[in-house]
């Protein structure tokens, strides 16, 4: 699990000045929670499964309800296709993905259909978290199964996320993975999509981001199953 940095002691302070952030953190165990319960529910479900990897945008932090996230979302578009486990976590970065992440879902009792991967805001917040997060994010990249895999860029336009998402096209070129591409204004106005911690998307926010997923998704899911 992501370890509790100087950031972490920032956002206490922050927190006391600012009431909506907070408000949003209060979410991450409430969330994290029903996340866990509807995993064990996904697993014995018998249909397709939807391996989400990630931070807490992935967690659906900053929605109204847990409900409200790009992930539950998007499988709601996809009429329910698939079962969702859900293994982010609030705060994770790259390297979570890498050391905790990805083996929770190797030990799967099955290859999953999907696998979206939305990390990397976390390394993006400082000179020294952005060091090497190219490196990690190549590996993160070689790790994921060909083919069922469907990556964000980065929207920053720094020069370790401009590297990473140079990767990202690299693999998209390969047929490896499909992007969702979040660079540029593919988000849209921050006018009215962000929480009230004024960092994670609300409900507005999540409908975008899902919507920016929707067409690789299903291009995935037109694969048929995994072998």
């Amino acid at each position: 699990m992501p370890s509790r940095t100087w950031s972490g002691r920032l956002l206490d302070v922050a927190s006391a000045v600012v009431p909506g952030i907070g408000r949003v953190r209060a979410q991450k165990e409430p969330f994290a929670r029903a996340w866990t319960e509807a995993n064990r529910a996904a697993l014995g479900s018998g249909r397709p499964r939807w391996v989400a990897l990630g931070d807490s945008m992935t967690q659906g932090i900053g929605a109204e309800d847990v409900g409200g996230g790009w992930v539950p979302r998007l499988n709601a578009r996809l009429g329910e296709r698939f079962a969702v486990v859900n293994l982010s976590a609030s705060g994770a970065r790259i390297a979570d993905v890498l050391d905790d992440q990805l083996p929770r879902m190797l030990a799967l009792p099955s290859p999953p259909a999907l696998v979206t991967v939305l990390v990397g805001a976390n390394d993006m917040l400082t000179p020294a978290r952005r060091r090497g997060a190219p490196d990690r994010f190549a590996e993160l990249l070689d790790r994921l199964p060909a083919g069922r895999s469907v990556v964000a860029t980065l929207p920053q336009g720094n020069p370790e996320a401009r590297a990473v998402n140079e990767l990202v096209d690299t693999a998209a070129a390969r047929g490896d993975v499909r992007i969702a591409d979040l660079r540029g204004g593919a988000l849209g106005p921050l006018r009215g999509s962000l929480a009230a911690d004024w960092f994670h998307p609300n409900d507005v926010g999540y409908t975008r981001i899902a919507g920016l997923f929707e067409p690789p998704v299903r291009a995935v899911a037109g694969r048929g199953e995994p072998d």
